[in-house]
């Protein structure tokens, strides 16, 4: 296969990998509502069974009823953004940092902030404020923070038992990942160290960048950090010494996600969001052989965690705007926050309550995941995150397809990504 052709193939896997942070859907089409209360959307089939329980016992409350619609994250955006030009959108649905100031700033989303400060339930300060901050706008709040999230990495037990390696723990580094990586990896193909797709960065390459001292947005969100040195330096450290090394093809990982290769046995470590475990801990495979340890860290002792949280939300246009707050306020309430850690939907953006959700699943470790959260840094964003973010996906698919040099595609993606900047005060 031609080059070209390799890359046109894998952009389809690539823009729909990392972008499902906090929820990821394998579903092939929506499961539709009968639109008799409350429609609410999201895209991630795994979550439904645990937010259903909790809408029931919300509507046993309130009498108000509410069914989910599940959408494909790749039919998600579409969807709504049809809704939005049509009027018609969900009363309630899910909001991604990706996509919130377009969103927010088009008078789409009910703005809360009258309704939250006469609630006698939603106080902001018991959820975390990177959080909150993602869903605000010139002084207005348009979301109820849903849960956050942490990245940590999974590996096959058996794979590092039959190579009488010891499992990942608090004292690998990155170095030690590589060498480790290298190790598990066979000549034939049957078995690969690592996977993080190009697409791959909240739950893949972000981590190692911050935790060697690069950025990809500045604090004020005024200019990249792609072409920051250390940016660059550690993104060739990891394609030379991982990438290059220890994975599959980037072909081969857009047509099997990480989840996938880990749950077939094809690879010995992945990168996972903390939205991932309702699968894995549906996955017999992963149940039996695989467990979750911290990331590694850098030299210097940093060990980082891209964040990020959904927000609910509801339809500037619903009309059934009473029923939809009084939804949105029992959804971020501490008694429904609480459930939805202990059903092991997520870890809730509540503070003080992801601790139930470390139970859910106890054949794993996922106290690594609350480990994590000593050192979060809230995922990359400004106005015109798809478009940067698209991009960079893109372009860092040519690089793990032989196209172009690392730092060349840098720089390109700086490059790029300040034109949206500079755009975005227009």
């Amino acid at each position: 296969m031609k080059l070209k052709k390799v890359v046109a193939a894998v952009l389809v896997g690539t823009m729909c990998t990392s972008m499902t942070a906090c929820g990821n859907d394998s579903s092939e089409g929506a499961k539709k509502s009968s639109a008799k209360g409350l429609q609410v959307a999201i895209w991630d089939e795994n979550q439904e069974p645990g937010l259903s329980s909790i809408l029931a016992d919300f509507t046993e409350k309130t009498g108000i009823e509410a069914e989910i619609q599940v959408i494909p994250w790749d039919s998600y955006w579409t969807l709504l953004e049809a809704g939005a030009k049509g009027g018609d959108l969900p009363d309630v649905f899910w909001m991604h940092s990706n996509y919130s100031q377009k969103f927010m700033a088009n008078d789409l989303l009910m703005d809360l902030t009258d309704k939250i400060e006469e609630s006698d339930v939603i106080d902001l300060d018991n959820y975390y404020a990177d959080i909150t901050d993602l869903y605000q706008l010139d002084g207005k709040t348009y979301a109820i923070p849903k849960d956050y999230d942490t990245v940590a990495l999974w590996y096959n037990k058996k794979m590092f038992d039959d190579a009488g390696i010891a499992y990942p723990d608090e004292t690998w580094t990155w170095e030690k990942l590589a060498e480790v990586a290298k190790q598990l990896t066979k000549e034939d193909g049957s078995q690969y160290g690592f996977a993080c797709p190009a697409g791959n960065n909240q739950d893949g390459y972000y981590n190692l960048i911050y935790d060697h001292g690069g950025f990809i947005v500045n604090e004020d969100k005024t200019a990249s950090g792609w072409d920051n040195p250390k940016t660059i330096e550690a993104m060739k450290w990891f394609y030379d010494n991982v990438v290059s090394v220890s994975m599959p093809s980037q072909e081969t990982m857009a047509e099997n996600t990480p989840d996938v290769l880990l749950q077939s046995g094809k690879v010995a470590m992945v990168m996972q969001g903390s939205w991932m475990v309702a699968a894995h801990n549906q996955n017999e495979y992963t149940k039996e052989n695989c467990d979750v340890a911290v990331l590694p860290m850098a030299e210097d002792g940093t060990r980082k965690s891209i964040c990020n949280g959904l927000g609910w939300v509801a339809s500037a246009a619903t009309a059934k705007a009473d029923d939809a707050w009084k939804l949105l306020e029992y959804l971020g309430s501490k008694e429904a926050q609480v459930k939805q850690a202990e059903l092991g939907v997520t870890m809730s953006a509540y503070i003080g309550t992801s601790e139930d959700w470390v139970g859910c699943a106890p054949q794993f470790n996922l106290q690594a995941y609350l480990d994590m959260t000593e050192d979060m840094v809230i995922r990359p964003y400004t106005k015109s995150t798809k478009n940067w973010e698209d991009y960079s996906q893109e372009t860092m698919v040519k690089v793990y397809t032989g196209e172009i040099a690392m730092e060349d595609a840098c720089k390109d993606i700086a490059a790029y990504m300040n034109e949206q900047i500079e755009a975005e005060k227009q």
